[in-house]
């Protein structure tokens, strides 16, 4: 593990909304020339024996994939990484809460790496339902995994915006999925469990720092927009983080891409 002891981390994480249109409008080409160490998709929307083979298994990474096993073309998580992890795990080893295919566990020797796509929650009243139990699941989990491995990362797109200065129109929102008291009271319980927000704890008050946009409303050209992508790490672990960033210039998704750079 010399490598990790040498230099910082680059770990980026985004939505892409379907990888293989993202692949063909020149996003992965785009994402590897800012060489990533670990690379996390979310909303993948694809099995792997659907990937060309420069997505399945480009040079010089490992992939690991999670996907749907009933509905196709849904959900899926992906992630790329330079260095093997010592073990993978798939999903919460919770069988109904595991058929959409959301989430990837590494273990490497220093640290834990957890990319998933959180449910959206809209829609039927069920899916909220189903929102919130894989919220309190994956925060059993999480805990569970910190009791032998001291050091976690965790990312992807959690569907809600924490705080007003993480929404644009949070008055507007109030009372809309991903807003939601019950939502947002549960990245305060990860907080209280000394899960750090990254990004707003290296940005405090910023404004007008978003993630995703409205297509159909063209929410993007006025920056009417959520903040619903984070990197999350363990307390013991934020003093080591160099920078954090989203990177709300780059197109090809609804969502824009978000990187980590940490010493571990």
């Amino acid at each position: 593990m010399l490598f990790m002891k040498q230099k910082p981390l680059n770990i980026y994480s985004w939505n892409v909304n379907g990888i293989r249109a993202w692949y063909k409008k020149g996003r992965f080409d785009q994402m590897l020339h800012m060489k990533p160490d670990i690379l996390c998709l979310q909303e993948i929307k694809a099995t792997p024996d659907q990937l060309p083979a420069e997505l399945l298994a480009p040079t010089g990474y490992f992939t690991y994939f999670e996907y749907p096993k009933i509905k196709k073309g849904y959900s899926g998580v992906a992630v790329y990484t330079k260095i093997k992890p010592e073990k993978v795990e798939y999903g919460l080893n919770i069988e109904h809460l595991d058929m959409e295919g959301r989430m990837v566990t590494l273990y490497f020797e220093d640290f834990v790496l957890i990319n998933c796509y959180f449910p959206n929650g809209g829609g039927e009243s069920h899916r909220l339902e189903y929102k919130m139990k894989f919220y309190e699941a994956f925060l059993v989990k999480l805990n569970k995994i910190r009791l032998k491995y001291k050091k976690i990362i965790f990312c992807g797109d959690l569907n809600v915006a924490h705080t007003e200065i993480d929404i644009e129109r949070p008055k507007e929102n109030e009372n809309h999925v991903g807003f939601l008291p019950q939502e947002r009271a549960w990245v305060d319980s990860l907080i209280k469990h000394d899960y750090v927000d990254v990004y707003r704890e290296t940005h405090k008050d910023e404004r007008k720092k978003y993630t995703w946009w409205d297509v159909k409303t063209r929410s993007r050209e006025r920056n009417v927009g959520w903040r619903i992508d984070y990197f999350f790490t363990t307390e013991n672990l934020i003093k080591n983080v160099k920078r954090a960033v989203i990177h709300d210039e780059i197109m090809g998704s609804d969502h824009c891409p978000i990187s980590l750079e940490i010493e571990i």
